[in-house]
């Protein structure tokens, strides 16, 4: 048996996304936005709850295509609210579509959402060396100044712990413990 974080052990959903996804580096525009949209949907739930409502998620938001979303209206906000099958939260509802709105704006300035994101950790995720899940932070210096960034380009709902849990998501940051199999896979160095 391999040995893994233990926050995704007992549920076959949080074990796959945990061997597949959690901390694989991502430069898809369309994945990062997702991931963005879902982590601000998780604030103050639990990530299970998220990802067993992804499907959900995912036919709601046209399969997060940033430029679908960005020019969603008021009426399309009323029957998202209306759909019982994801999270019906009115301000995350409307911050996703502003923030798809601010990531055209950002793909237009930097070339690609992944080139804005991957600047803040020079194009190279960040390799920790937590032993135990318990010393692992819920925010950083770092995950401070890119929320602080990126609210002052005009993103919404994306406060300093929401940002760091979207990087451990997306691989700018590997915060898998060290005895996880997980670890070292993803760690240049030893590949």
């Amino acid at each position: 048996m391999q040995n893994r974080c233990n926050w995704c052990l007992g549920d076959p959903i949080y074990l796959e996304y945990h061997d597949k996804e959690w901390g694989r580096p991502l430069y898809d525009d369309q994945k990062l936005f997702e991931f963005l949209v879902l982590e601000s949907m998780q604030a103050g739930l639990s990530w299970l709850t998220i990802l067993k409502k992804r499907a959900n998620f995912r036919k709601a938001f046209d399969n997060f295509n940033i430029s679908k979303v960005a020019s969603y209206d008021e009426a399309k906000v009323e029957a998202l609210l209306q759909d019982s099958s994801i999270i019906r939260n009115k301000l995350k509802l409307k911050a996703a579509i502003n923030n798809a709105r601010q990531v055209l704006i950002i793909q237009q300035e930097y070339g690609s959402f992944s080139a804005y994101l991957w600047s803040f950790v020079d194009n190279q995720p960040i390799i920790n060396s937590f032993h135990d899940l318990k010393v692992v932070p819920a925010n950083t210096e770092l995950s401070d100044f890119i929320s602080k960034k990126m609210k002052k380009q005009g993103f919404k709902f994306i406060g300093t712990t929401i940002i760091y849990s979207f990087m451990q998501a997306v691989g700018m940051v590997n915060d898998h413990v060290t005895t996880c199999f997980r670890h070292s896979e993803l760690s240049p160095s030893k590949k």
